[in-house]
């Protein structure tokens, strides 16, 4: 029989750590949180120091008895819940509903699920940390306060179903902000003058830059036009050249934030996805029946990009190994956590630096391999040296007009040899050779080339930049992230547009309401000032219940003034233009939890509904009566069909046109590439194809 009962949260978990344990160790799941808030009320008595009334999760009961029958069978109880906030409150229910001291040695923590970090943190038992505690408590009571007051009043003068939160609220307005931007943006004019050279039979580029004295903006045509009256010949002197060399570092190992964004940029995977297969990574994967399941990344929630000593020996001899030793960072200055960084942790490595990716392709799925990948790649780049560039820049001057050339070419990869990170513009760093020149040299222009420019209004947020903001706001934490976005989703806020965020007419109408009647929930300062109250409860500067009651001494009366004054906003049905063709009533556009679709105006009597579909002025080439329509699957992917359906059955996920393939007169589709878009001939005995366009 087992001296020790561990409890952890996760059955994967628990399997792993109980082998790593040894026979004395007995170690049960609790399965996340065991008591919360009470859904049905408030649950919380705003009349005595917000004290917060905690029941057991429905549905937990038998596991709550299973830990509480073994806990008796043994000498004593370990709590290993993960090492966070969330963990720690864990781990205070399960000591509360279990009768376990709470000042005893009872809390186990550990970064990472292997036998070396599992046998070590058990050397090393802790009290439970009530700031800690505090700290989660805090933020759950004060979201419930939040949630539980202004989402009855939206209920009831918007429509059921919806919700508003801290950092959902700032979510939706940064979203709406940004379309208000683009709606209101003017485009300005302006110009740019590009031009080819040659020098000893070698071409290169080079841009219009100014004159000898000043960099020039071209912003109309006259001033183009003045520019190129100034050029006299196409003879170009060398003015100056500049040569220098420039190191660039490697991006540090991820935190929550920055896996969710490149992961987004490279895997083209959602938050939430790349938290769900990082947690597989680290809950552990069967390796073999030898090995057993093995926790192959560090804790995937954390702010910190700190890196263990161990862990840096271990990546700097895989990379000698590999690379040679030019290629070992010196070094570094460890980054300065940000002020608001939750530092208990590593950031997210690899357990093993010396499990690559090739060893793991057999045993992982495709998605869990692809992000393996980039968390292991960035971790070993992250310890590899600087690359290093020679960088040129090339002055050409003719009567005063200055044109300039830039060059660079990698003279060192360094830590480029394995991993570039990516940008949301996806530029690279690429060789861009200039031929040798010297001052007083001379160089023909072959072609000068003018373009007309506007400026463009700034991008909608991507996940990645969305979650980029709220990181550099100060705004959410790593938990929060992925579930906020998820959330302004679900509730149909917002909906996704070639992967960018736009908001819904019902997003737009419930930030109107809160931004008139609870504008502190919506203000991104207010919600970063409160984030910093978080912490400093956690660092056990200040406490709780003071930050619960300087809020909700302000709000309280703000719920019942919008109780008694807020508008009822009746959400007009607008005529969708025909008739419904099972009762002949007029259908109108309806506002859903998923944008917008057509409905029977005689609802009830008639419960009839359709899908909006869009014309896209192609005859269907299966039945050739239908038209083809746009539609969108029940995941928002679009696809096209026949707007005859079911009688005709066409589908297809790439766009037909309206015009036949010149060979062989099927039906020809715009295919979308990494470079573009390609038309191609459905026929695949027909190999017609045509370049694609930018």
């Amino acid at each position: 029989m087992a001296d020790y009962l561990v409890i952890v949260e996760s059955p994967a978990k628990a399997k792993t750590i109980e082998r790593y344990l040894g026979k004395k160790y007995k170690v049960k799941a609790s399965i996340g949180h065991v008591r919360d808030l009470p859904r049905s009320q408030m649950g919380i008595d705003t009349e005595n120091n917000y004290d917060p009334k905690y029941i057991t999760i429905r549905g937990k009961g038998p596991v709550l008895q299973e830990l509480k029958t073994a806990a008796k069978k043994v000498k004593k109880i370990y709590l290993a819940a993960d090492p966070d906030r969330e963990g720690e409150a864990i781990a205070w229910h399960l000591a509360t509903a279990l009768n376990i001291d709470i000042n005893s040695d009872c809390r186990v923590v550990f970064n990472e699920i292997t036998k070396e970090a599992i046998l070590e943190s058990f050397k090393h038992p802790r009290p439970i940390n009530m700031d800690l505690v505090d700290a989660q408590q805090a933020r759950r009571i004060l979201d419930r306060l939040v949630g539980y007051n202004i989402s009855p009043i939206l209920w009831k003068k918007v429509k059921k179903g919806l919700s508003a939160g801290r950092v959902q609220s700032v979510s939706l307005r940064l979203i709406i902000d940004r379309e208000n931007e683009i709606k209101n943006f003017e485009p300005e004019e302006y110009w740019s003058i590009d031009a080819s050279f040659e020098k000893n039979k070698k071409q290169f580029d080079a841009f219009y830059y100014g004159n000898g004295k000043e960099k020039i903006k071209l912003t109309n045509e006259q001033q183009v036009k003045d520019v190129l009256k100034g050029i006299k010949g196409s003879e170009f002197e060398v003015l100056n050249v500049v040569k220098r060399e420039r190191k660039r570092n490697a991006s540090p190992a991820f935190t929550t934030s920055s896996l969710q964004q490149e992961a987004a940029r490279k895997l083209n995977f959602r938050a939430k996805k790349t938290m769900m297969l990082a947690q597989q990574l680290y809950e552990g994967i069967e390796l073999s029946k030898k090995e057993g399941a093995v926790g192959l990344i560090t804790y995937m929630r954390t702010d910190s990009t700190r890196i263990s000593d161990t862990a840096k020996t271990e990546a700097k001899s895989y990379i000698e190994t590999k690379y040679g030793k030019d290629f070992i960072a010196g070094e570094q200055k460890q980054a300065k956590a940000k002020a608001n960084a939750q530092d208990a942790h590593e950031a997210i490595r690899p357990t093993s630096a010396m499990r690559t990716p090739e060893e793991l392709k057999a045993i992982l799925s495709r998605d869990q391999l692809r992000l393996y990948r980039l968390i292991w790649e960035r971790f070993i780049a992250s310890q590899m040296s600087p690359a290093v560039l020679d960088t040129v820049t090339v002055d050409l001057q003719n009567n005063d007009v200055l044109f300039r050339a830039n060059g660079s070419q990698v003279k060192f990869a360094g830590f480029m040899k394995l991993y570039i990170e990516g940008t949301d513009d996806q530029e690279e760093e690429t060789n861009k050779l200039l031929p040798e020149m010297e001052i007083g040299d001379k160089v023909k222009s072959l072609e000068i080339e003018p373009k007309q420019h506007f400026t463009q209004p700034p991008p909608r947020y991507s996940e990645a930049r969305l979650v980029k903001t709220l990181e550099e706001l100060g705004i959410g934490r790593p938990s929060t992230y992925a579930p906020t976005l998820d959330t302004i989703q679900k509730r149909g806020y917002v909906q996704l547009d070639a992967k960018r965020f736009v908001p819904t007419e019902l997003g737009e109408i419930v930030h109107q309401a809160t931004l008139e009647f609870f504008p502190e929930i919506i203000n991104i300062e207010f919600t970063a000032q409160m984030e910093q109250n978080l912490d400093e409860i956690e660092e056990g500067i200040t406490q709780w219940v003071n930050v619960i009651d300087e809020f909700y001494k302000d709000f309280e009366p703000r719920v019942k003034y919008a109780d008694e004054v807020m508008e009822k906003i009746e959400i007009k049905d607008e005529p969708a233009g025909e008739d419904c063709e099972k009762c002949g009533a007029p259908m109108v556009f309806k506002l859903g939890r998923y944008g917008k679709f057509m409905a029977c105006s005689n609802f009830p009597d008639c419960r009839n509904t359709k899908a909006i579909v869009k014309p896209i002025d192609v005859k269907c080439p299966s039945c050739e009566t239908g038209e083809i329509v746009e539609r969108k699957s029940k995941t928002k992917r679009i696809f096209y069909g026949c707007n005859q359906y079911p009688e005709c059955d066409f589908v297809s996920w790439d766009k037909p046109i309206s015009r036949p393939c010149p060979k062989c007169s099927a039906l020809l589709v715009e295919k979308k590439l990494k470079k573009g878009v390609q038309i191609q001939c459905t026929n695949s005995e027909c190999d017609y194809e045509e370049t694609p366009s930018q």
